[in-house]
Formats: C-alpha cells, structure tokens, sequence
C-alpha cells in the first residue's frame, strides 16, 4: 500500500511542475493555488509513505515520477523540444529507480 501513495504522490508532483510553469511566475491565481495544493499534497503522501519504505528507495521513485512525468508531458503538450537524447536519458531514470527497487530498496 505504501508504495501506491508514493506513486500517487508523484502524479501530485507532476500535477504540481505543470501549475508552476502555469502559473507564469505565481502572476496566475488559479495554477498558483494548483500548485500550492498539489505540493502540500504530494509532500503530504510521501511523508506517510516513508513511515514504511525505505527513504532514499522511496524518494527515488517519487522524483522519478515527478521528472519523466513533467518532462513527457512538457513534450507532449506544452511545446518543450523533443530529441532522441532526452528520451534516452528518461529512459536512464526509469531503469535507475527500477534497479534500486530491485536493489531491495522495496519492502
């Protein structure tokens, strides 16, 4: 169960990324009330994660998600530059937390 919430709570931090860039510098009320709500939220469920999961293991994952996440979506509708390079290095960080999961860092 725990590492749902911590998957949960990367979606929050994608949630979160995306209303920061919307936002335009916490000039927007809406995105900037988003983003205050999906950080307390996501900071929130990967604290009660980490009550049972290793920490840097967990973290690891929750980042992960936070990153390719953001960045796919940014490459997908939000216009930012697409290269082979960019998703070869996603691809690093999803094989890096997968390995560390192996690794044993899951309970």
């Amino acid at each position: 169960m725990a590492w749902i919430i911590v998957i949960v709570a990367g979606l929050f931090e994608v949630a979160m990324a995306l209303c920061l860039k919307a936002s335009k510098g916490f000039s927007e009320v809406v995105p900037s009330a988003g983003f205050l709500v999906f950080a307390v939220t996501s900071f929130g469920l990967l604290t009660y994660a980490l009550k049972s999961l290793d920490v840097g293991t967990a973290y690891a994952v929750w980042v992960g998600i936070g990153a390719v996440g953001t960045a796919a979506l940014g490459m997908l509708f939000m216009g930012d530059q697409v290269s082979a390079l960019k998703i070869g290095a996603l691809a690093l960080i999803v094989i890096g937390v997968v390995g560390l999961n192996l690794a044993g860092g899951g309970h």
